[in-house]
């Protein structure tokens, strides 16, 4: 590759991956989002579940009209467009907001959530595309440490802000007067309208910033002759893209359900007992624990095959998850946030062993692999109802199992000689 070509590509790199962090500061303000809005409409573990159901169901309902996008309109205008739907969403956050309506956030989470699919149809196999395939896996690791980046700072400011109005109970609603009620409304209202109002106006600077900007063009899978050869059947055939649609399934559920659940299962009088706002700071870390993990991973992926790091890291979550469900007080606490740090090089890697080798069928692959991201929508509900029925600290017993699968996993395409794709 020569300089001019190499240069061009770092720009479009370091241009993707604010995308990367947006996204991921989008996504964590979820978990804020929970414990509020649990709170504020009254709501068990499996409806407050909700929220992640509607956000990462998106990714499945949404990923093959996302691949048919990408497919037409190629990388960059695709990206610009997730980013334009990604601020419509963000947007419909303010009357969801005004009107105190739960099924109004769920649309605005929807909307918001088919945007960033959009963004990871097109902004994930780009990156992994930009530069030699040696080193797709370390590169897209390092887009996504950008993307913990923003998972990290996310908690922390929405913490401050979403959770800064004490959400009060039915009987200290009906002691307040009707001036008071309007002013503590109003108060719970703007604590999350004005986050998302910043985010909409953020979103749209990006998008247009990201339309004036020359990305380099990739022609493989995004032409409409290459894109439009093979269908997701064929795709398929490749025994490492269906195995990967399963890790990335049952990875996005474990990590988001850990995320979401982390705030009530720090401030569990059973388990840590801490406020809320002070587990906000936690969940920071956990993502924290991720970015690291990827900027070590992608130095760590140079040196050591990309399918037994992934064995061993999902090993080491497996070990700290059981650990923090069988302890309480700063064991529980320590062991659950630092799963963050070993989930770190998952997605990146599950994605690129997927895709590697699938040539035109990349954009196919792609669209499967994003829509496998439904997981977050599946096993966080599924724990919800686990959580209502046999306690929550217990319930992590659905994502321990989704550890044991990555596990298997990189063992097993590590054997079949360290992560090339075979066809089935």
């Amino acid at each position: 590759m020569n300089t001019a070509a190499s240069a061009s590509n770092r720009i479009a790199l370091i241009v993707t991956t604010t995308i990367f962090f947006l996204w991921g500061f989008l996504t964590s303000l979820n978990d804020v989002l929970i414990p509020h809005l649990k709170a504020v409409f009254d709501l068990n573990y499996a409806r407050s579940m909700l929220i992640q159901f509607t956000f990462f169901g998106a990714y499945f309902v949404m990923s093959l009209p996302a691949g048919r996008v990408v497919a037409r309109l190629g990388y960059k205008h695709s990206m610009v467009c997730g980013l334009l739907v990604a601020g419509l969403g963000a947007l419909a956050f303010l009357p969801a907001a005004q009107w105190q309506s739960y099924g109004l956030f769920l649309a605005a989470l929807f909307v918001l959530a088919s945007g960033i699919t959009l963004l990871q149809v097109s902004a994930n196999p780009y990156v992994s595309l930009l530069g030699d395939e040696a080193q797709s896996s370390s590169r897209l690791t390092l887009a996504q440490a950008l993307n913990s980046l923003g998972h990290t700072i996310g908690p922390a400011i929405g913490g401050l802000l979403i959770l800064s109005v004490a959400v009060l109970g039915a009987e200290a609603l009906a002691a307040l007067s009707p001036e008071q009620l309007q002013h503590y409304r109003a108060a719970e209202a703007q604590a999350v309208q004005l986050p998302y109002l910043g985010l909409a106006l953020l979103l749209f600077a990006l998008s247009f910033f990201v339309y004036l900007f020359r990305l380099p063009h990739l022609a493989e899978a995004t032409d409409a002759g290459a894109a439009t050869q093979g269908s997701f059947g064929d795709a398929l055939q490749h025994s490492s893209l269906r195995y990967a649609v399963i890790g990335i399934f049952v990875y996005v559920g474990a990590e988001v359900a850990i995320g979401s659940l982390l705030i009530n299962y720090l401030a569990h009088p059973a388990i840590v007992g801490i406020s809320e706002t002070s587990a906000a700071i936690y969940l920071s870390y956990y993502w924290g624990g991720a970015m690291i993990g990827r900027f070590v991973g992608s130095v760590l992926l140079r040196f050591i095959a990309a399918p037994r790091l992934l064995s061993l890291f999902a090993a080491l979550a497996f070990t700290l998850l059981a650990l923090s469900m069988a302890s309480h007080g700063n064991l529980a606490l320590w062991s659950m946030v630092a799963i963050g740090l070993f989930n770190s090089v998952m997605f990146p890697t599950l994605f690129t062993l997927g895709i590697k080798g699938l040539g035109p069928l990349t954009a196919r692959g792609s669209s499967l692999l994003i829509m496998a991201i439904v997981g977050g929508a599946v096993i966080p509900l599924l724990q919800g109802l686990l959580a209502d029925r046999i306690g929550l600290q217990l319930s992590f017993v659905l994502p321990l199992a989704c550890y044991v699968y990555i596990v298997w996993y990189g063992w097993r395409d590590a054997r079949a000689g360290a992560g090339t794709v075979a066809a089935a």
